[in-house]
């Protein structure tokens, strides 16, 4: 069976049962994104066939064929003498084709389990007591909002400080899911301050801060829409960024990329909202699909980057383009886990030679120097002192569940938050369920601590004025 025989099977079985699909790929796979995957090309194991046959059979209805099991699939036969010589080849690609985000439930449970976005957002706040906006608007760039909540805490703290001033507030993020969420918190921020655009796109690093894709074909296929609000209400604003689903799911595709595992836009697609009873004066704030401008006054860079890659390639790929992006005076603030702290306690205790924080903000400020190379007089770089640059979280929890019998519950969202900030591959987690006790190890840690909390570190790069 090729795999557009199973995504045909996947399919029929749920129109059958009238299953939505992301509804599918959760109860077979615990993936969400399952079937968009299918139809993007992503390569299928054995055993993720099985759990996808197995479910259908569970259900009732069996349409893939135990004879037809000859799926475009991962080699899995380590041990064949042409393959010993490819081993660390291999190994190489798994983790490169890694993505720890892809798996929505760890995400979502690590979120509602742990204080890291609201804290995340008052670290960015603090940095609007430096900015110096200048007209028509104070403008910022999210780089990788994820599902908004980080970016809406800093709309707060912005209407805060500036409760008249225009803004431009441009985010950037590859999730459909996440564009979708993000939009369901973005009504009463448009309520609260009416003089607000908000741009929302699916571009690259090097493409993003400027609403223009760096070739020719993408630029040819862009998507462009602006959306003018009508009324005057929080209930009005969220029935109509409601009914921008169907452009989302029509535009807002990704697949991955065959050399990185990153994943890519299909269609590069650029959405502008704001509020029609405020076009007039936000003219000049509005974006224009022939003028490429990224001069912002604010730039979040809250864990925009895979931990284990390299300096090297994350001020390359990602910090780079984004200080460029700058305006006069212009503060890109980043945020990333750093460890040693009780979840990676944890991490170390399972896998005491592997250390997932590689790059500390040192590092990574120093390659940033080395991109930029004789530019770099025009920004002040600083990593500052550990006490203004490490700052923690906590996971949720009450003293009674961390007193002689810690409830399993708490444990495994312990175990989760630890894990997913870690950036641990699925592979090594199942292996190492069936034969840790890893329940009893993030107990210990947990009695030990009296609870769980991380550690970020932040740094800022600062363009000068000229």
């Amino acid at each position: 069976m090729t795999k557009e025989s199973l995504l045909e099977a996947v399919i029929e079985f749920c129109k059958l049962h009238k299953m939505a699909e992301s509804t599918f790929g959760r109860k077979s796979v615990n993936d969400g994104k399952f079937v968009a995957r299918l139809r993007t090309g992503a390569r299928v194991t054995p055993e993720t066939w099985d759990k996808v046959n197995n479910f259908m059979i569970k259900n009732g209805n069996n349409l893939l064929n135990e004879n037809s099991k000859n799926l475009h699939v991962l080699p899995n036969d380590t041990k064949s003498p042409e393959k010993k010589n490819n081993i660390n080849e291999e190994d190489k690609s798994k983790k490169k084709n890694f993505r720890f985000f892809d798996n929505r439930q760890k995400y979502l449970l690590f979120v509602s389990t742990c204080s890291e976005k609201e804290v995340v957002s008052k670290r960015i706040g603090m940095e609007l007591g430096h900015v110096r906006p200048k007209p028509p608007a104070l403008r910022i760039f999210d780089a990788g909002m994820g599902d908004g909540t980080v970016l809406a805490g800093v709309m707060r703290e912005m209407h805060h400080r500036f409760p008249t001033m225009p803004f431009y507030v441009s985010g950037k993020e590859i999730s459909l899911e996440d564009v979708r969420i993000c939009l369901s918190k973005m009504s009463d921020r448009l309520f609260e301050h009416p003089a607000s655009v908000l741009v929302f796109t699916n571009l690259f690093y090097s493409e993003a801060p400027w609403l223009k894709p760096k070739s020719m074909a993408s630029s040819s296929s862009m998507v462009w829409k602006e959306v003018a609000l009508q009324g005057s209400s929080s209930h009005e604003f969220s029935e109509q960024l409601n009914e921008l689903r169907g452009f989302l799911d029509e535009n807002w595709q990704a697949g991955h990329s065959p050399k990185t595992g990153n994943p890519i836009y299909e269609r590069p697609t650029v959405l502008i909202i704001y509020r029609d009873d405020h076009k007039f004066l936000l003219n000049d704030v509005i974006p224009k699909q022939d003028i490429k401008k990224a001069d912002y006054d604010l730039v979040l860079a809250s864990q925009p980057y895979r931990l284990r890659v390299s300096s090297e390639i994350k001020s390359r790929n990602v910090l780079l383009p984004l200080v460029r992006s700058l305006g006069n005076g212009g503060r890109l603030i980043g945020i990333h886990s750093s460890g040693e702290d009780p979840a990676h306690e944890i991490l170390k205790e399972i896998w005491p030679n592997d250390n997932p924080f590689e790059s500390d903000r040192h590092s990574l400020l120093k390659a940033v120097k080395n991109e930029l190379g004789s530019d770099s007089r025009y920004y002040n770089i600083k990593s500052n002192s550990d006490n203004r640059s490490i700052f923690k979280y906590d996971m949720h929890s009450l003293p009674s569940e961390l007193e002689a019998s810690i409830g399993t519950s708490t444990l495994f969202a312990a175990w989760n938050a630890a894990t997913y900030v870690g950036q641990i591959d699925e592979q090594r987690l199942e292996e190492t369920m069936k034969s840790v006790d890893y329940l009893a190890i993030t107990q210990k840690i947990l009695k030990k601590y009296g609870g769980l909390w991380f550690n970020d570190e932040s740094y800022t790069i600062s363009k000068k004025n000229f």
